[in-house]
C-alpha cells in the first residue's frame, strides 16, 4: 500500500511538471507569435508615417520608446523596396540611423544601396557606398560589405550596375587592391563588369604609383571578353608612355609587319608579349587566339609572338614548324623572328647556324637591329676581331652597342692584349651618346694594369668619379698593384685607404701584393702589418 502511494505520488508530480513544461511552452509560443504580430504592426505603423510625410520630429515622438535593430530596420526597407518608395526608404534609413544606440549594419546598407541602383538614385547610392567604404577604409570589413550586396541582390530584385557603381566608387576613393580583389570575388559570383567600370579602374591605376597593373586589368578585361574601346586604348598607351616603352613595343611590331602598326594593334601586341616574357606561355597563346577570333590582332604578328612563345621554353623545332606553316600561308618572314632564330642558335652553341642566319636575312633584304647585332656580340663572337668589326658595323649603320654586349666585346679585346683599341672605341661610342659602367671602366682598367700603364688606369679612374661609377675591387686592384710594380708603393698606399674609407673590403690578392712588393723593398715591418691585417679580416 506505501509502495503504491509512492508510485501515486510520482504520478502526480510528473504530470504536474509535464504540464506546467507545456504551458510555458505554449506561452513562450504566444509570446513570439505576439512579438511577431507587434513587429509586423511597428512596420506598418512607421511605413505609414513615412508613406503620410510625417516630420523627423513626430516621428521620433511617436516612436521614442522603440528599440530599433536591425532586422526591423530591414524589413521597413524592403516594404519600400519599389520605385515609388524609394525615397521614402532613403528618409528612413536616414531618420534610423540618427536613433540614439543604434548603426546601421552592413545588411541594411546592401539593402538600401540595390533600392537607390535599382530607383537610379545613383548619386545616392555612390554617397552610401563611398560612407560605408571610408568608415572601414583598411578593414576586413569592406569585404562584407560586397557579400551583403550579394546576399540582399535576389531579394531586392536588383540590377548588375550595383557591383559596376561598387567598383567605380572603389577607383574614386584610391582602393586599387581593394577592387582588384573584388573583381576576382565577384567573377567567383557570376558577376562580370561593364567596360565603363574598367575603364574607371584602368584611369585610376594608370595615373597612380602603381601603373604597372594596368596590364593585369586589361588582362583580366579580355579574358571576360569586355573587349576595349576607344578610350581603353587611350589610357593604355598613356600608360606605355609613362614606363618608357611605347617607342620600344612600336619598333618591335614594325619590324614584325614591315610598317606602322594601329594604337590598339600596339596595346593588344604589347599584352601577349609581356605575358610571354613573363613565361606564361599557355595564358598567351590562349588570349591570342581569341584576339585572332576578334580580330584584334594582325596574323602575321600572332605567328611571330607564337615563335617567340615556342622559343621562350627552348622549343626551337616547334618554333621553326610554326614559322614554315607561316611563310606555307604566305606571310613574309621578318627581321623580329630571324632575330629571335639567331638568339636560339647562340644560346645553344650553334655559332656557324647564328652567323648564317644572319647572312641569309641581309640577303633577303631584311634589316638587322640593334638586337641582332647584340645577340651576336654577346653570345655569337669567339674572338677580338669579329666583335670589334660586329661594333664597327653597327656604328655604321647609326646603332649604338649595348652596355653589356660592348662590355664583352672589350672584356675579349683587352684579354688579346690590344687594350688601346678597346679605350679608342669607347671614345667613339661616348661621342655617339653610349652610357659606361662599371663593368666598362674596370675591363679598360685591367687590360692597361697588364701592361703596366698606370697613368691611363688613373684616367680611367678619375674618369669614373666624374660619371659617379663606383669603382670596386677589380679596379683597386689594378690601381694598387700597377703602383706597385713600378715601385710607386706610397701611391699604391695612398689609394689603398681610399679604397677602405669607401667602406671597400680589400681582397686577398691586394694584401698579398702589397705585402710582396713591401718585401722586396726589404719593408718586412710594413710587410707584416698588412699580412697581419688580412689574417685579421679573414
Amino acid at each position: 500500500m506505501a509502495f503504491l502511494r509512492r508510485k501515486l505520488s510520482t504520478f502526480i508530480l510528473s504530470s504536474s511538471k509535464i504540464s506546467f513544461c507545456s504551458s510555458i511552452r505554449k506561452l513562450n509560443s504566444i509570446t513570439a507569435a505576439g512579438e511577431l504580430i507587434n513587429n509586423d504592426a511597428v512596420v506598418n505603423s512607421i511605413c505609414d508615417s513615412f508613406t503620410r510625410r510625417e516630420s523627423w520630429d513626430t516621428l521620433t515622438r511617436k516612436f521614442e520608446t522603440l528599440e530599433l535593430n536591425d532586422s526591423l530596420v530591414q524589413k521597413v526597407l524592403l516594404k519600400f523596396q519599389q520605385l515609388v518608395d524609394s525615397k521614402r526608404a532613403l528618409g528612413f534609413f536616414h531618420w534610423s540611423a540618427k536613433r540614439k544606440n543604434f548603426n546601421h549594419g552592413v545588411q541594411s546598407y546592401g539593402i538600401m544601396i540595390h533600392i537607390l541602383v535599382k530607383a537610379r538614385l545613383v548619386n545616392d547610392a555612390r554617397a552610401l557606398l563611398e560612407s560605408i567604404l571610408k568608415k572601414n577604409e583598411g578593414s576586413s570589413f569592406n569585404f562584407s560589405i560586397v557579400d551583403s550586396l550579394l546576399d540582399t541582390y535576389e531579394v531586392t530584385d536588383s540590377s548588375p550596375f550595383v557591383f559596376d557603381l561598387l567598383i567605380q566608387t572603389c577607383a574614386k576613393l584610391r582602393l586599387i587592391d581593394f577592387a582588384l580583389n573584388m573583381c576576382a570575388h565577384l567573377e567567383e559570383r557570376g558577376f562580370s563588369l561593364s567596360l565603363i567600370s574598367f575603364n574607371t579602374l584602368l584611369h585610376v591605376v594608370e595615373k597612380s604609383d602603381e601603373n604597372r597593373k594596368v596590364w593585369k586589368i586589361y588582362e583580366q578585361m579580355i579574358r571576360k571578353r569586355v573587349y576595349p574601346d576607344v578610350i581603353t586604348v587611350r589610357i593604355m598607351i598613356n600608360s606605355l608612355c609613362k614606363e618608357g616603352k611605347l617607342q620600344e613595343i612600336s619598333d618591335m611590331l614594325s619590324r614584325i609587319h614591315g610598317s606602322r602598326c594601329s594604337a590598339s594593334l600596339i596595346v593588344n601586341g604589347c599584352l601577349i608579349y609581356r605575358i610571354l616574357e613573363e613565361g606564361r606561355v599557355e595564358d598567351g597563346v590562349m588570349l591570342l587566339k581569341r584576339m585572332l577570333q576578334k580580330n584584334m590582332i594582325l596574323d602575321d604578328i600572332a605567328y611571330s609572338l607564337i615563335v617567340y612563345a615556342k622559343l621562350k621554353i627552348g622549343n626551337i623545332k616547334c618554333a621553326q614548324e610554326v614559322f614554315d606553316e607561316m611563310s606555307k600561308r604566305g606571310f613574309q618572314a621578318n627581321s623580329f623572328i630571324y632575330t629571335l632564330f639567331i638568339g636560339a642558335h647562340c644560346r645553344d652553341g650553334r655559332i656557324e647556324e647564328a652567323h648564317c642566319l644572319m647572312e641569309e636575312m641581309e640577303n633577303m633584304g631584311l634589316k638587322p637591329y640593334p638586337e641582332t647585332f647584340n645577340l651576336l656580340i654577346e653570345e655569337g663572337c669567339g674572338d677580338s676581331e669579329e666583335s670589334l668589326r660586329l661594333c664597327e658595323k653597327m656604328l655604321e649603320r647609326g646603332f649604338v652597342p649595348s652596355c653589356s654586349s660592348f662590355n664583352v666585346a672589350i672584356a675579349k679585346i683587352c684579354e688579346e692584349g690590344d687594350v688601346k683599341k678597346a679605350n679608342e672605341m669607347l671614345t667613339i661610342l661616348l661621342d655617339k651618346g653610349f652610357l659606361p659602367d662599371e663593368t666598362t671602366y674596370t675591363n679598360l682598367i685591367i687590360g692597361y694594369g697588364k701592361i703596366g700603364e698606370t697613368q691611363e688606369i688613373l684616367k680611367l679612374y678619375y674618369e669614373m668619379d666624374a660619371r659617379l661609377l663606383s669603382p670596386g675591387v677589380s679596379v683597386f686592384f689594378a690601381l694598387i698593384g700597377s703602383f706597385c710594380q713600378s715601385g710607386k708603393l706610397e701611391e699604391a698606399e695612398k689609394y689603398f685607404k681610399i679604397m677602405k674609407d669607401r667602406s671597400i673590403q680589400p681582397s686577398v690578392s691586394i694584401y698579398q701584393t702589397l705585402s710582396l712588393f713591401y718585401l722586396k723593398k726589404g719593408n718586412r715591418a710594413k710587410a707584416l702589418e698588412h699580412y697581419n691585417e688580412m689574417m685579421f679580416n679573414g
